[in-house]
């Protein structure tokens, strides 16, 4: 049994039987669906299918990230069994939520000097951070400490890849992710939008693609061209998907005809909440291992 606990927020968005077969912890961020507040937590209070139709029809969303005190009481339950914990935070190119954090991280240790809570930002978002999380999961339950895992994650989170395609603008513009005249033109000329996640974890823009036939080969290139070992590639592949469960499931059958010494089929998850309410429908990302992201 590990002496310490290996934590996330929902924002990682796997399944929470995932996270409770691998003994992932995680807190769960907040969003708003006009007016009412509910938990991110993985689909258990709102199913997907009705949040992005809703989104669909109209409805307005807003996010709010764990706060301070929700990180003290989560971390201090850990620590009163006698567990160190290890938190991985969702990206801070997207979200402040390490600055609460380490604020409840602060505060903890000199209540309870004798633990230890290390805190990573994953520079990760979605099911990519999820990959990210089930790799530490890996780490730890082949014995090793707090502070091994720790330092892996530091060195490798870079080499985490994330990619992402949009099939519907709406969300990018109400966002103000792309200009109201760019999504007007490019939904006229039927462009999806390539992106990653770049180094310093912020999502940005890299190609503009005609078609979504084309951009589900494009994303499938970025993979080919950024896996470590290229075809040879043998880690795991997860896709997270806004309401759009055939274009991800293409994107999927691509990628495991493609790279035939793929470890198991590619994992398909729901992009949660917090994520999808600034997607909207109709985004497929795609993450794998490689060569450290630069820029």
């Amino acid at each position: 049994m590990s002496d310490y606990v290996i934590s996330c927020c929902s924002t990682a968005d796997l399944t929470k039987e995932h996270f409770e077969k691998r003994n992932i912890s995680y807190i769960c961020f907040h969003y708003e669906l006009n007016g009412k507040e509910y938990a991110d937590d993985l689909g258990q209070a709102m199913p997907f299918d009705q949040f992005y139709k809703a989104m669909q029809d109209g409805a307005s969303t807003k996010t709010s990230q764990v706060n301070a005190d929700e990180f003290e009481e989560y971390f201090e339950g850990f620590l009163k069994e006698g567990k160190d914990v290890l938190h991985v935070c969702l990206s801070s190119g997207i979200s402040g939520v390490i600055n609460s954090a380490n604020v409840a991280k602060a505060d903890l240790e000199e209540k309870y000097p004798g633990r230890k809570i290390l805190v990573v930002d994953s520079l990760g978002a979605s099911s990519g951070y999820g990959l990210f999380m089930d790799k530490l999961a890996d780490l730890r339950d082949e014995g090793k400490s707090i502070g091994e895992v720790h330092a892996w994650a530091e060195e490798h989170k870079l080499n985490l890849h994330h990619w992402f395609f949009s099939t519907d603008l709406t969300f990018y513009i109400r966002g103000g992710r792309i200009s109201k005249a760019s999504g007007f033109f490019g939904t006229m000329l039927n462009i999806c939008p390539l992106l990653n996640m770049d180094d310093q974890g912020k999502l940005i823009p890299r190609f503009k693609i005609r078609t979504k036939k084309k951009v589900i080969r494009a994303i499938v290139d970025k993979m080919e061209e950024y896996a470590e070992g290229g075809l040879d590639y043998n880690g795991k592949c997860y896709i997270s998907q806004s309401a759009c469960i055939e274009d991800a499931r293409e994107v999927a059958r691509l990628v495991e005809e493609r790279f035939p010494k793929l470890n198991g089929k590619v994992e398909i998850n729901n992009i949660g909440t917090t994520i999808g309410s600034h997607t909207g429908p109709g985004t497929v990302a795609l993450f794998f291992w490689g060569n450290k992201r630069t820029a």
